[in-house]
């Protein structure tokens, strides 16, 4: 479809919007939202922005149409007699055991794990694997609905303690709170408004060090920008308001900081981030001078730095500098101008490195999925670690002198199973594999490659019932991401298996602006470059029709956050292309993005609206406002909640808003709204399960699908 200029965008929205919904549409009375005469003026283009009075979440106005939009929604969904098998089978999948990775520290394990529908997973701890383990810590008690999650855990080096978060309703801010390991008692440390942040203890376990913002003038906590990020020190057994400050910039605003404590304890490393730019700095303090100043190690940005672990005065970090695909370094901190190579850079992504048992794990990515290799401390290749097939493999915690350690393995058609590796035999054993009520072996994943617009090939991963018919009446979803340098690979989702048994092709593709093939990859994907991101996702689409795996009427696109924006752009510029979609916890508004909580840290992958060539850009493809009112928009489900403080709700308020009042076509355009529910960290079993249900449900409606089940 050809692009409107962006003057008669506005032009047609000021026209357009008077009506609640378009004439031949007749059978969807949306609700009316609250409305107003906003103008803004961008470098002399003057843009309407008429539902600005959503973005007060809280009013009364707003309020009322939240309640009668989630109505419209749930009315329409209740009407459509395969929901009820489809929350059954949903159910059914998603009960069975759930174990995450363990870890060791102070002669204990320590690791999380779910019976199958518990709402939040719970800590256990035992001194063998396998064997007997306690329960440490039982989220689920905390709150009636299950909205109150852990966020993070630290333990101390003797095992004895246990620092753990907590965020209510889906929240970033997170309260922390320490716990006895042997009685399982809290005591009395409390730290409140922690936000991006973990904790890590001291050698001594005498306090930990953790990195907040300043608690909010206002109740408004959801909408305020958050700037000045500070690192604290809170000692134990006192009240946060003792708490020393560490380290904070007042001269920048938008640095955040990470604090980790060095193995030996000598060392506190600053992680210094500034937005979502994964280019970063090091600071480090050492921690046996009580006034040694904070350092600034690597502090031009010049590149992404991940600190491994350390020797004496040697430091060894991943990093892609001058090596876009990553490479393992040590410099001397006594001379930091000196990098050395300790593993080169290789074809592959190097997407994570860990230094176990004096060993590096080294965790590349070959076209978006993993595979392991093991290095020496002077970088000489030491070996694999065999994996099962195309699938992801993570974990590989553990300390310099250990012997063993634990990965996950997961495939798009296998759950996660967790393994103990031997360092000394090179041995890997399952520890725990789930029994899940789903048939592998009856599924297949391939990987295929395709065109872009621009002739660079993308990599797709397909999952689907062994002998499909490529006859282009399958049902298919197009899942993907595309920013942020964050790469999607293989996983398991009781969610999309159930789609699978439905009879559903899903389909993965690796866009630009991820991180699959490295820092040039994700460069090629962001701020005037971000179109490249779409036609990656469009030419997904649209080789998927070509070979006969789906078409326009069975085709359906969803994403989350940045890729709820893709589905926002790639359903306003080919709305003719899908079958429905939905844009999940989306960025709509690419002109207020940075205005609320922590969105001003996306302008690293996106720009801003308020440099004017960036602006000229973003406005081409800003999903609100592209919609064009007289146009004939597929079924589309937008969901969001009421408290997501990272993804700001407004976006998808008005968003959906406008997209009722455009929609020329008979299709529901409709919104779905999560109440006690953030982002998505954290969030229930029990809500997660009715969302999916409800947006399966709607695609068996916009697709025309049988259930087989």
């Amino acid at each position: 479809m050809k692009r409107t200029s962006l003057s008669v965008v506005v032009l047609s929205l000021l026209a357009g919007l008077r009506f609640s919904v378009a004439a031949d549409s007749e059978k969807f009375v949306y609700p009316q939202p609250p409305r107003s005469g906003q103008t803004d003026d961008y470098f002399g283009t003057k843009v309407a922005d008429p539902y600005r009075d959503l973005e007060n979440v809280d009013s009364e106005q707003t309020k009322k149409w939240i309640e009668a939009e989630n109505k419209l929604t749930s009315d329409y969904l209740a009407a459509i007699p395969e929901r009820k098998k489809i929350n059954e089978k949903l159910t059914a999948l998603w009960n069975y055991e759930k174990y995450t990775v363990p870890f060791h520290e102070g002669g204990r394990y320590f690791f999380s794990k779910n019976t199958g529908l518990q709402n939040q997973n719970v800590v256990f701890t035992g001194a063998t694997l396998p064997g007997e383990s306690k329960i440490l810590l039982d989220p689920n008690t905390l709150s009636k609905d299950g909205t109150v999650a852990l966020s993070g855990t630290q333990i101390t080096d003797d095992g004895k303690l246990m620092a753990y978060g907590l965020a209510v309703a889906g929240s970033d801010w997170q309260e922390w709170k320490v716990r006895e390991i042997e009685s399982g008692k809290d005591l009395s440390d409390d730290v409140q408004w922690v936000k991006f942040s973990g904790a890590s203890w001291k050698k001594d376990g005498s306090g930990f060090f953790y990195s907040r913002y300043d608690a909010p003038a206002s109740a408004d906590q959801l909408k305020q920008a958050n700037y000045f990020h500070k690192v604290y020190f809170h000692k134990l057994g006192t009240t946060q308001d003792k708490d020393v400050l560490v380290y904070d910039r007042k001269d920048h605003k938008d640095w955040n900081f990470n604090g980790q404590v060095t193995e030996d304890g000598r060392f506190l490393i600053l992680n210094v981030s500034q937005g979502t730019d994964p280019k970063n700095r090091i600071f480090y303090k050492d921690l046996q001078k009580p006034d040694a100043p904070v350092v600034e190690l690597l502090n031009k940005q010049d590149a992404s730095y991940d600190f491994l672990g350390c020797d004496g005065n040697t430091f060894w970090f991943k990093t892609d500098l001058g090596a876009p695909r990553g490479r393992i370094v040590a410099l001397d901190i006594t001379k930091p101008e000196n990098i050395a190579t300790l593993v080169p850079e290789a074809s592959d992504k190097l997407e994570a490195a860990d230094l176990v048992g004096d060993r590096f794990i080294a965790s590349y990515l070959k076209d978006a999925h993993s595979a392991v290799r093991l290095f020496e401390l002077s970088g000489k290749a030491a070996g694999e670690i065999k994996l099962p097939g195309l699938g992801t493999a993570a974990g590989f915690r553990g300390k310099r002198k250990d012997s063993e350690t634990f990965y996950s393995y997961v495939s798009f058609t296998e759950p996660l199973t967790i393994y103990h590796y031997d360092l000394k035999s090179g041995q890997s054993n399952v520890l725990f594999q789930p029994k899940v009520d789903f048939k592998s072996d009856e599924f297949v994943t391939e990987q295929v490659f395709y065109s872009s617009k621009d002739g660079t090939k993308v990599p797709m991963f397909l999952t689907y019932k062994k002998g499909l018919e490529k006859n282009g009446n399958n049902p298919t979803m197009l899942y993907a991401y595309g920013g942020f340098d964050i790469s999607i690979t293989p996983s398991f989702s009781p969610a999309i298996a159930t789609w699978l048994q439905m009879g559903g092709v899903y389909a993965v593709a690796n866009l630009r602006g991820g991180g699959e093939y490295g820092e040039e990859w994700h460069l090629a994907g962001t701020k005037l470059r971000k179109q490249n991101v779409f036609d990656d996702f469009i030419a997904a689409g649209e080789w998927l029709i070509a070979n006969k795996y789906t078409s326009t009427p069975k085709l359906a696109i969803s994403g989350r956050s940045n890729g709820g924006l893709l589905i926002g752009a790639a359903l306003t510029q080919r709305p003719e292309l899908w079958g429905a979609t939905l844009p999940a916890v989306g960025v709509m508004d690419m002109l207020r993005f940075q205005k609320f909580t922590i969105g001003w840290a996306w302008a690293s992958d996106y720009g801003s609206s308020e440099n004017k060539e960036e602006f000229a850009a973003i406005s081409k493809y800003s999903p609100l406002h592209n919609i064009k009112p007289g146009t004939k928009y597929p079924p589309t489900l937008v969901t969001t909640a009421d408290h997501d403080d990272r993804v700001f709700p407004g976006h998808s308020f008005k968003f959906a808003a406008t997209l009722q009042a455009a929609q020329a076509g008979p299709a529901p355009v409709l919104i779905r709204i999560e109440t006690r529910a953030g982002h998505g960290a954290g969030k229930p079993t029990s809500k997660i399960i009715e969302e999916t249900a409800d947006q399966w449900t709607f695609l068996v409606k916009s697709l025309g699908m049988k259930l087989p089940f």
